[in-house]
């Protein structure tokens, strides 16, 4: 009987645990977002350990202070860590809110949307080509309404995941021309 009752209780603790190492992610994934979220796209791109001035040139912050402050704020989150020599180093990637990780780079989830619809267009645009060299298929006009919305659809994704793009890359190559 009591190896059952200390078998219950290492299995309650490790739902606890994974419960609160749940919550700290979703902290942290809540706290990630303006500069703080383009210092930690820019150190998990970079690969290497950064300083505090590295991060300066490579965010295009204002000035080294600001730059500390978000390596603190995202150390106090479990993301980053400090090395021996006092740079920082990517300890943890994590989800980003309408973000996803393609290698080593934060993408916008729109761009996946837009590539989706522009696929579903392509088709479309296929099928009307096709329709105009067989003679005997006819196109109603409601599916070239849906083969329209469908490019606006496309069109609207593809502009808001290139701003979202742009944001952080303009941000984190500004003072870095030659990457």
């Amino acid at each position: 009987m009591n190896y059952h009752k200390s078998t219950l209780f290492i299995l309650k603790a490790r739902i606890l645990l994974k419960l609160e190492v749940l919550s700290v992610t979703d902290a942290a994934n809540d706290d990630i977002e303006g500069n703080t979220l383009t210092v930690y796209a820019y150190v998990a791109k970079e690969g290497r350990p950064v300083g505090t001035r590295d991060v300066t040139r490579g965010a295009n912050l204002s000035s080294p202070s600001v730059a500390h402050r978000h390596l603190q704020k995202l150390e106090a989150l479990g993301l980053l860590e400090k090395n021996q020599y006092g740079d920082y180093v990517l300890k943890e990637k994590t989800g980003v809110s309408g973000h996803v990780w393609v290698g080593r780079n934060l993408v916008p989830r729109l761009m996946f949307y837009s590539f989706f619809f522009m696929g579903a267009f392509s088709a479309e645009i296929a099928i009307i080509v096709l329709t105009y060299l067989i003679n005997n298929i006819v196109i109603e006009t409601s599916f070239l309404f849906l083969t329209g919305m469908t490019a606006v659809a496309m069109i609207l994704f593809l502009v808001e995941g290139t701003v979202l793009r742009r944001k952080m890359n303009t941000k984190s190559n500004a003072n870095n021309p030659e990457k």
